[in-house]
């Protein structure tokens, strides 16, 4: 235990000084010390406050950057199956949210609908992903897909 010792101690009120009577809260010349940082430094009372020890966790290493998997194509959506299929890999140690990019065509060759989807995949994992295409009114008229072989890593 610590002892600290208080002396010639005065209220800025003029009041006169804290041992007297005449109001306020007592106190005794000494006390002992419950927080850390009043602690003194060594056995003579002085100033000097001892800092408080403060554990610090040691800097952990950051992931690093995710690295883009693969998509590729495997059917795409007619009028008897309205889905586009695709297959994402993820080469990651972690699980990633990726961005799916798939174009539907026409027999012309111009792109009809445009689609980037996000898609969870397990860490070292492959995950087939289905885009519904019913909704859009325009599945006969869809004559081919293509899509980015690459699936951006989002995180």
């Amino acid at each position: 235990m610590v002892t600290l010792a208080l002396t010639g101690l005065s209220s800025a009120c003029g009041h006169g000084s804290r041992g007297d009577d005449s109001g306020g809260p007592q106190r005794s010349s000494s006390s002992s010390a419950t927080d850390d940082s009043r602690a003194s430094t060594g056995g003579s009372g002085g100033d000097t406050p001892t800092p408080r020890s403060t554990s610090t966790a040691s800097p952990s290493k950051p992931a690093p950057p995710l690295k883009d998997g693969t998509a590729v194509l495997i059917s795409c959506a007619t009028p008897d199956d309205p889905y586009a299929t695709v297959e994402i890999r993820n080469p990651n140690g972690r699980d990633a949210v990726f961005t799916v990019k798939i174009d539907f065509k026409d027999k012309r060759g111009f792109t009809m609908i445009d689609t980037g989807n996000q898609v969870p995949v397990p860490a070292k994992d492959t995950k087939t992903y289905r885009v519904a295409m019913a909704s859009t009114g325009r599945l006969e008229e869809i004559a081919r897909c293509e899509v980015n072989p690459r699936a951006t890593a989002d995180r």
